[in-house]
């Protein structure tokens, strides 16, 4: 399995970085079926998930960010879940923070982040990945200048090197909630807004980054009506944290020895993978280590 899906990766970002500057790289063709705008680089890499499952002959079903569940050949024993680029915006931009975002699960009723067996974070720009698997002891890491993983010891937020989401989340909100936490690490430590979950769940991996928070979901199950805050800079739609989103980073931080949880501090297993609702969308608090978590949990600002 890690050779199919090293190979998926690397012929999607072969096909994107061939399109990245494209002028119809950046027109938004449309939104995902979770809502999110879908930009001319997406159908490229869409397509060439597609392609490779066709071209590998090997009976799957594939979950992907714009063409939900898709099924090649009878009775498919596997899941894959893809985000054919987490951080499209990076990726047209031709910046670094965008990843192709691949986990595996067995085909079931009702398969859960739990449930993932093997996941994939490859960086865009460079081909660099992290992989790994059920029943290996660690995570592979290849393409890397340095040892890794190789997680931060940081504890104290004003010293933190950490990233936050905004695509969804209505900015005032988010400084709401901390705010006095950027306030206090963006001189000492260091503030960073990636637009791609996996490439700052993938940071921590690397030792660039000790933290990163998206927790637009936890303030609304905190407070439902701030719906339509939600709606109005989510093209109507609630813009949370799918589970393409984070499948694969949840199951290679985790195998990293990295805390990483859900806004209330509980874990993010039970996640379905193919189910794109509101109730189904998570938040995330994910740290390199035990002390720093808690003290993301303790010092942000919850509503309730």
């Amino acid at each position: 399995m890690k050779d199919y899906v090293v190979q998926l990766a690397s012929s999607v970002r072969d096909e994107v970085l061939a399109a990245q500057n494209r002028l119809d790289s950046r027109l938004v063709r449309g939104h995902s079926p979770g809502g999110d705008a879908q930009f001319g680089l997406d159908d490229v890499a869409e397509a060439a998930v597609w392609k490779h499952v066709v071209d590998g002959g090997v009976p799957v079903a594939v979950y992907s960010e714009d063409r939900g569940l898709q099924f090649h050949g009878a009775a498919p024993e596997y899941l894959l879940v893809v985000d054919p680029i987490d951080g499209t915006r990076p990726a047209v931009a031709g910046l670094e923070s965008a990843t192709v975002s691949v986990a595996v699960a067995r085909m079931s009723d009702r398969p859960r982040i739990a449930d993932v067996e093997h996941a994939l974070l490859m960086e865009m720009r460079t081909g660099a990945y992290l992989y790994g698997e059920r029943g290996a002891d660690a995570v592979t890491a290849h393409g890397y200048d340095r040892p890794v993983p190789s997680l931060t010891t940081t504890t104290d937020l004003s010293r933190m090197f950490w990233s936050l989401e905004f695509n969804g989340h209505p900015a005032r909100l988010m400084t709401d909630a901390y705010g006095h936490v950027i306030d206090c690490s963006a001189n000492t430590g260091g503030v960073f807004v990636f637009n791609s979950a996996t490439y700052s769940i993938s940071r921590l991996l690397t030792g660039q980054l000790d933290a990163y928070v998206d927790i637009g979901n936890r303030l609304l199950r905190d407070d439902p009506g701030l719906l339509p805050e939600f709606e109005r800079v989510g093209n109507g739609r609630v813009l949370h944290l799918f589970p393409y989103d984070i499948a694969a980073a949840v199951f290679l931080a985790e195998k990293a020895g990295a805390v990483i949880t859900d806004g209330y501090g509980e874990p993010l297993g039970n996640t379905a993978l193919t189910d794109l609702s509101v109730d189904n969308q998570r938040s995330c608090v994910a740290a390199s280590n035990p002390e720093l978590h808690k003290a993301l949990l303790e010092g942000i600002r919850w509503r309730a």
